[in-house]
């Protein structure tokens, strides 16, 4: 066998030689697992046709031509997939998409398999080492070209995009592979196929060596741009998409790292000299500065904080500088920064807003004491009588309704006076019904001097009141009684406009409960009815007997 039938075999060779390389070069994750599978169908084409050349049984050179060229669809729908993922634009994708990938390569495969009437291949003198190619071979190459054709349209896209360099980078890779492997294919098919009886004879391995100028391109991509470094990818697409500014130092403030973030906002770059005080705003507090420079020069190992204002563009910047230790020795310093003019906006505004609020609260407050004020005022006229200040009659009958019914249940005795001013209407009619009110109020504070602090005065209506004593026995409401007829007779109402004091007696009906039953027990108004009557026949049994005196009675 000539050089010729090598060349193939020594480019699978290469291939192999690469494989091996990368398996064993690199952590195996499962992107490299996808890509030494892709890169063993890469190696099978040149391996074909070497197996051609070795045997002159041509069912076995028709087998390694149409496997090649399985391999071959294949290799470009690989090619596309790679494409795909490594410029980020897996949304191509989509289902209906991902398998209208794999049609084509389907027809293909079942048209090279069948080869029907020789329209993918035929041999020539009788072998397949030299062949002629039908309709199926030009739809394969249709195919391959319209795969090529999306891939660089998909680099285009990844490289006119706003990904980092690093992306762009092994996409450029990318993109050189594909157009290696496409111009060698085109090459093979040029003067192999459309140029092969005007030369004199087949250049061999020009496919093949398409394959491994691409493999190698890509190779180039993994270890130059660390495609496949996990923790490289994640370090660096960590720092880029933090929100804060991060600035990574050496031990001589040479910038080593830079992130996204910082990058709008200050005009730093790999390599730059990092300079603090020129980057520290002109107009700032000497004192807390200067602390934080001293900090920064002469403390190198110590955590340091700052928040500077730039008037210039009106933000606020929390510096923040760490030291990177190695070996307890200091290489290096992490500055972050952090935008914080978001956060003092809405501390000002928060500032405010809780400024109104606190003035609203006050407001509400102050209404709040006045519904309170009023609220107590309108309970109080509710439950008084206007003339005299004391309870009216309503606000009695609910307490004695209440009262009673606990009277009847402890067996507890209670008093009840029933008071009428004597000849009250002969007042008004000599002094008139202005003095008749005042005799009236003047009457009330008389009689509230002999009453306990637990006894209810209430007006029961006219010159008219009402007394009640609770836990009070007939002898101590007689007393009581006598006490307070002697302390009103004895008593001279001075009123102006009147020439001579005006004195006044009172009457009173006095009831007194010792003894309990249950005939009313669930109507305590009923109850209360008979007990209103049986006063009210006591009071005016006074009056008929000549007034000025107490006539009581015990139930």
């Amino acid at each position: 066998m000539g050089l010729t039938v090598w060349i193939d075999l020594i480019l699978f060779i290469a291939l192999f030689v690469l494989f091996v390389y990368v398996f064993a070069s690199v952590t195996i994750t499962n992107l490299h697992k996808a890509y030494l599978v892709f890169h063993f169908t890469m190696m099978l084409w040149p391996f074909c046709q070497f197996a051609i050349k070795t045997t002159n049984n041509p069912k076995i050179q028709l087998f390694h031509v149409k496997f090649a060229f399985i391999d071959l669809s294949l290799l470009t729908v690989g090619w596309l997939l790679f494409t795909i993922f490594l410029t980020g634009q897996s949304h191509f994708l989509r289902k209906k998409i991902s398998s209208l990938i794999f049609v084509p390569v389907i027809f293909i495969a079942i048209g090279v398999i069948i080869n029907p009437n020789g329209w993918f291949v035929r041999p020539m003198y009788g072998r397949y080492i030299e062949r002629t190619y039908g309709p199926i071979f030009w739809f394969i190459v249709i195919i391959l070209i319209t795969y090529a054709i999306i891939s660089i349209y998909i680099i285009y896209l990844a490289l006119a995009s706003n990904k980092t360099t690093r992306i762009k980078k092994q996409v450029y890779h990318v993109l050189q592979g594909v157009w290696m492997l496409i111009a060698f294919v085109l090459l093979d098919i040029l003067f192999n196929v459309v140029l092969a009886k005007s030369l004199p004879g087949v250049i061999p391995g020009l496919t093949s060596l398409g394959i491994l100028l691409s493999a190698i391109f890509f190779v180039i991509a993994i270890h130059r741009n660390k495609i496949f470094d996990i923790v490289t990818i994640a370090h660096q697409d960590i720092i880029d998409t933090i929100g804060q500014g991060i600035l990574v130092l050496d031990d001589s403030d040479m910038v080593v790292e830079v992130n996204q973030a910082l990058l709008p906002h200050f005009n730093l770059h790999i390599g730059d000299r990092f300079d603090i005080e020129a980057f520290l705003p002109q107009e700032h507090a000497a004192n807390h500065l200067e602390l934080f420079l001293h900090t920064y020069r002469e403390q190198p190992l110590d955590k340091m904080e700052i928040e500077l204002f730039y008037p210039d563009i009106d933000r606020y910047i929390n510096l923040h500088a760490a030291p990177i230790i190695v070996s307890d020795i200091r290489v290096g310093r992490i500055i972050t920064i952090q935008d914080m003019t978001e956060l003092h906006r809405l501390v000002d505004e928060t500032t405010l807003q809780n400024g109104f609020l606190q003035e609203r609260n006050l407001e509400l407050i102050g209404i709040q004491d006045e519904l309170f004020h009023t609220n107590r005022k309108l309970k109080q006229m509710a439950i008084t009588d206007s003339l005299t200040g004391c309870y009216n009659r309503h606000y009695l009958t609910q307490q004695l309704e209440h009262e009673v019914m606990e009277n009847m249940k402890y067996q507890t005795p209670f008093t009840i006076f029933l008071i009428d001013i004597d000849f009250f209407k002969s007042i008004n009619d000599t002094y008139g019904h202005l003095i008749g009110d005042i005799v009236i109020c003047k009457t009330v504070e008389v009689i509230t001097q002999s009453l306990r602090k637990s006894d209810i005065l209430a007006r029961y209506g006219g010159e008219e009141f009402i007394v009640y004593l609770p836990n009070t026995s007939q002898a101590q409401g007689k007393k009581l009684a006598e006490r307070m007829k002697s302390t009103v007779e004895a008593n001279q109402l001075i009123i102006d406009n009147v020439a001579h004091p005006i004195s006044i007696t009172i009457s009173i009906g006095l009831l007194s409960l010792n003894n309990f039953t249950t005939k009313h027990a669930n109507s305590p108004t009923i109850h209360l009815n008979d007990m209103f009557q049986s006063v009210d026949k006591a009071l005016y049994q006074a009056k008929k007997e000549g007034r000025n005196r107490i006539v009581s009675i015990v139930k």
